[in-house]
């Protein structure tokens, strides 16, 4: 009898073994003590103010395993340069997915450079999450359920846009400059379906520049000598601030509307110039942790202590250090609600059906919602404008939900 109970006891942990094992699953990039995180994000060559984001997140990953991980986990978080360049970045991914065996890509940078992997990633079905663009495919779940974006909809932010210059100036003449990608193209869509047809005609002149030019003066003048009275400038940081010191430079005081991934007091406004930037109209679903508004703010309280010690040689001005933090914010709410089920599938089923995550650092009422059928996490955002110090906020907050 003292042999069956040692027996007993054996066949039991045999049993209880299967059933333990199988409330974890893994996918590559997952284990008991890991989950592996991979990106591409430009740290050089035109869009480089934007390798920021990258820092920031780094930052967050690292408090979140100093403080223990998630669910034990810590997070191996490998992100690489892509120049803003389509072909590293896809060299980049592969190397990522295919030798790195990340869990999923979060959070990379840029149209082109997403346009280059998407069809990739979902062949190859790792999550192609929360990415830093506003392009409206990354909202199509049935075409590709493995790719989900994470700011607002550029068309929808254009919409926006033209419909505050019908408001402010129903007989605008309107000059506008775009960069020659599918970033700038799907702005433009969005501004000129929000316009109309009868607004269309208020539209004077329409330039480009490609990523690659070393200025952009000659498209300001031209837009200029149209006798242009607003100007949508559809610009990434480095090519809005040259817009909009030029414009100053010249002499040129339309009614300035700037697309919000360039609505930053640190990477563009002041390069530019700080008395230049006044009277700049954009729209924002963050807090500018430049505007002394909202100082006090808890989230913001927070996120200064998160940048003393982990960021404490970063520009406290950088709208891209708040974008990184809570896009990390997110992503972290996601794989903590994934639990032991870490598998592929899993992440994106959760990513799928977040509702109503308002994170600390967003304007009240701009919250993270999705569904199978909706892969446009935020939707909502506020217009503001440049005061010489900050971007003030004014009217509402519209959703294009």
């Amino acid at each position: 009898m003292r042999l069956l109970a040692p027996l007993a006891a054996a066949i039991a942990l045999c049993a209880a073994g299967p059933a333990a094992l199988a409330q974890k699953k893994y996918d590559p990039g997952a284990t008991d003590t890991e989950i592996k995180i991979g990106q591409t994000i430009p740290y050089s060559g035109p869009a480089s103010s934007y390798g920021q984001i990258g820092k920031a997140e780094a930052a967050y990953f690292k408090m979140i395993n100093d403080q223990g991980g998630i669910n034990g986990r810590k997070i191996n978080f490998i992100s690489l340069d892509d120049g803003y360049s389509p072909p590293k970045a896809v060299e980049g991914v592969r190397r990522l997915v295919e030798q790195d065996q990340v869990l999923l890509i979060f959070n990379m940078l840029g149209t082109p450079t997403n346009t280059a992997v998407h069809k990739y990633m979902n062949a190859k079905k790792v999550p192609h999450l929360f990415l830093a663009t506003g392009a409206s495919k990354w909202n199509d779940p049935k075409n590709f359920p493995w790719t989900m974006g994470w700011q607002p909809n550029y068309q929808t932010e254009g919409k926006i846009y033209a419909a505050h210059i019908l408001k402010s100036k129903p007989n605008a003449k309107i000059a506008i400059l775009f960069q020659n990608d599918d970033y700038g193209k799907d702005y433009l869509k969005g501004f000129k379906d929000g316009l109309g047809e009868a607004g269309r005609k208020l539209i004077v002149s329409e330039l480009s520049y490609e990523v690659s030019d070393p200025t952009i003066d000659s498209q300001i003048v031209q837009l200029k000598g149209t006798g242009a009275d607003a100007f949508m400038n559809i610009t990434t940081p480095k090519f809005a601030a040259m817009a909009i010191r030029k414009a100053a430079e010249i002499g040129w005081k339309p009614l300035h509307v700037l697309n919000s991934v360039s609505a930053s007091v640190g990477s563009v406004m002041q390069p530019a110039g700080l008395e230049n930037g006044v009277g700049v109209v954009s729209t924002a679903y963050l807090m500018d942790p430049a505007d002394p508004e909202y100082a006090n703010e808890p989230g913001m309280v927070e996120w200064k202590a998160f940048m003393k010690k982990y960021l404490p040689d970063a520009n406290l001005t950088d709208g891209n250090n708040v974008y990184g933090y809570t896009a990390a914010m997110g992503l972290v709410h996601v794989l903590k609600a994934a639990g032991d089920n870490l598998t592929r599938e899993n992440i994106m089923k959760v990513a799928s059906n977040i509702k109503d995550l308002q994170l600390p650092l967003a304007f009240k009422g701009v919250t993270v919602s999705t569904t199978p059928d909706d892969f446009a996490p935020y939707q909502s955002v506020q217009l503001i404008r440049f005061d010489g110090k900050s971007f003030k906020r004014f009217g509402e907050v519209m959703s294009g939900r």
